[in-house]
């Protein structure tokens, strides 16, 4: 019965989400107070039914209710409890479920904490973000129904695909969604600003914080995506330039542009038809993710669906959206006007040239992700597009936005002195021109490039910490003032440390793991030992062992450092019976940022196996700096000015005209 009121909720939602796309959107367009008031409790009320119908289908997996469609071939009675739960979005149907939750949970959080927001433009917002809600109910309800019965009920399920099987995957899809989603509000902001001839500095200030949310938890779901990838597949590598990577990696460029054009807008009154591009752009990018996921167009360990019906109708709702709102945004754009006047040597200016770089950056990879595609559907020839192609492109697109973001701290708004950047930036210069003469004095001229890379990720991490430091003015005031200016900063301000420093930080691991890995491939008997970088690695056997609901061979190896045991590390090949799928689970050890890597290939009958091992110096770094960057976003959003927002005016203002 559970099961057929999620369902029942899952249709009177999309009722009740047609009814939100009109009702207040027209109120708005008439000034009606009591049409507009009809946005924040339906959007409640939505929240609280596509709840109710996700906690059904939650219900139906941790009961094992395999009379229903969804659980009978997503799980299974003896797979444990955490994997029950992240079942439910660990395929097509569920995972679809989770994205229109988390949609209707952004628009209950605008209309519960968007105090501040102007009722006009509120209404006409939420009033967006129920088209978006109205589509995708519709295609789940459509196309993709996980409240299908089965009957007669089998009496076992086929388990979710063993690779999903993990508490990274567990992690990951509700963080990811939570940024892919996110951006639904900016966009839906963007949208009721171009409908209601409302854009202005206080618009910006509205949307920085959304935006700002939105990018914290995309940072985060790339990041947890980036790391089960590299120790759960076995392949030893940290980014592989899929398809589906990419598709989520193109938002967070876009939506990293967003919240500095966003800025610019906020302090200057700048940037308006700009801004409002890139919102409407992020979260294009959003779904345009989505549909290369869902659709089967593409051939991934990350992709659900292979339906090309599914695929045709996500595709339907990205034309709808995505050409809606740019020929809304063509038709209004003309009667915007740039706002506030800034000398190319500025902080304006700055920020300027770090979008142009960061949306040069994601053509890169647009082009790269999507041109195999094209030319397959279009000359029916297949190419393949790897890390390449996109070291190539991407790479130097980054090297002068990672230059040019230390300047960018210091610069004054509206016009800034260039020359006194620079000098007041000599301690990290230093600081970078040292770390590439101690790399390259270490490890040799061949690696030059790398040297370089590492001092361009000293030079933004101590080019972030350094604009911190100029404002305590230590050497004026003295050590107890300057602590005391530090920590009467706003929080914003730290949150730019922060996000600046996690980026170098992140640029260091990435530099530093690629250039200087070491690998070695041997096939081990019992009691003999290889070596990689001053690790010796002694085979001690197999053995068989059982989990809840898998079989798997675990090699045993210890790990000499100098004669001195460190660790035991334990690689398995495992098998799922149930779908007679086999996976490699790695053994990892972390020695301070760097990590040991072991993964088992294949197993003989003599008792040995054959092993790979990686020694992968600084690679925690990695994911250490996109924490950072996460952790500067949570500060940023503490910062009160951001809760708080512009003050809420009573009438919408008309579109500024030239």
């Amino acid at each position: 019965m559970i099961v057929e009121i999620g369902h029942y909720a899952l249709v009177l939602a999309f009722v009740l989400s047609l009814v939100q796309s009109v009702v207040p959107v027209y109120g708005a367009l008439k000034a009606d107070n009591r049409l507009m008031a009809t946005a924040a409790p339906v959007s409640g009320m939505l929240f609280l039914l596509v709840g109710l119908s996700f906690a059904a289908l939650t219900a139906a997996y941790l009961s094992s209710d395999f009379s229903v469609v969804n659980v009978f071939e997503n799980s299974h009675s003896a797979k444990p409890l955490v994997y029950k739960i992240s079942g439910v979005w660990g395929n097509h149907e569920g995972s679809m479920l989770l994205w229109v939750l988390i949609l209707v949970f952004f628009g209950s959080l605008v209309a519960a904490f968007g105090r501040n927001i102007p009722d006009v433009l509120k209404a006409a917002t939420l009033g967006v973000q129920a088209w978006i809600t109205a589509a995708f109910l519709a295609f789940i309800l459509a196309t993709s129904n996980p409240f299908l019965r089965l009957l007669p009920a089998p009496a076992e399920g086929q388990d979710l695909n063993p690779i999903l099987q993990d508490l990274g995957l567990a992690i990951h899809p509700p963080l990811l969604y939570l940024g892919y989603v996110g951006f639904s509000i900016t966009f839906a902001f963007a949208v009721a600003a171009l409908i209601l001839g409302r854009l202005d500095a206080a618009w910006a200030r509205w949307v920085r914080p959304w935006a700002l949310l939105a990018w914290l938890f995309l940072t985060l779901g790339i990041s947890m995506g980036s790391y089960w990838a590299y120790y759960e597949l076995g392949w030893g590598g940290w980014w592989f330039w899929d398809p589906v990577e990419n598709a989520s990696f193109m938002p967070w460029l876009a939506g990293t542009a967003l919240l500095h054009s966003a800025l610019v807008m906020e302090k200057r009154s700048a940037l308006k038809i700009w801004t409002v591009l890139l919102a409407i752009l992020t979260f294009s990018l959003s779904l345009l993710g989505t549909f290369l996921v869902r659709s089967g167009v593409l051939t991934s360990v990350h992709a659900f669906a292979t339906d090309p019906a599914r695929g045709v109708f996500i595709l339907a709702i990205l034309c709808v959206f995505i050409g809606g709102s740019l020929a809304l945004y063509a038709w209004r754009a003309p009667a915007l006007k740039q706002g506030g006047i800034f000398a190319p040597v500025s902080r304006e200016g700055a920020l300027v040239l770090n979008n142009l770089l960061l949306t040069a950056a994601c053509v890169a990879v647009f082009v790269g992700t999507l041109y195999p595609l094209a030319l397959e559907a279009l000359a029916n020839d297949k190419i393949s597009v790897g890390p390449p192609f996109f070291n190539l492109t991407f790479g130097p697109i980054m090297v002068p936005l990672l230059m040019v973001v230390p300047f960018g701290q210091f610069l004054a708004w509206k016009r800034g002195d260039l020359l006194a950047v620079a000098q007041r930036l000599w301690a990290a210069f230093a600081v970078a021109i040292g770390a590439v003469l101690v790399v390259a004095w270490s490890q040799g001229v061949e690696h030059v490039l790398a040297a370089l890379g590492i001092g361009l990720a000293f030079w933004v991490i101590a080019g972030s910490l350094s604009e911190i430091l100029s404002r305590a003015r230590f050497r004026d005031v003295g050590l107890a003032t300057g602590i005391r200016r530090l920590a009467g900063l706003p929080r914003s301000a730290w949150g730019t440390v922060l996000g600046h420093a996690g980026l170098g930080v992140s640029v260091l691991g990435i530099v530093a793991a690629t250039a200087f890995q070491t690998e070695a491939i041997r096939t081990l008997k019992p009691g003999e030992t290889m070596t990689i970088s001053g690790y010796d690695l002694t085979f001690r056997g197999i053995a068989p062992r059982r989990g809840p609901n898998y079989v798997e061979d675990v090699a045993h190896l210890e790990v000499r450092h100098g004669g001195t045991l460190v660790s035991e590390l334990d690689p398995a090949k495992r098998v799922y019976p149930a779908r007679q799928q086999p996976t490699t689970e790695s053994a990892i050890a972390t020695y301070g940022f760097s990590q040991l890597y072991l993964s088992v290939g294949e197993v003989r009958n003599d008792g040995g196996v054959d092993m790979r091992a990686y020694y992968k110096p600084l690679v925690t770094l990695i994911w250490l700096g996109t924490l950072v960057m996460a952790a500067g976003g949570v500060v940023s959003l503490s910062d009160r000015r951001l809760r708080v927002g512009a003050p809420k005016s009573g009438r919408a203002q008309p579109v500024p005209a030239e």
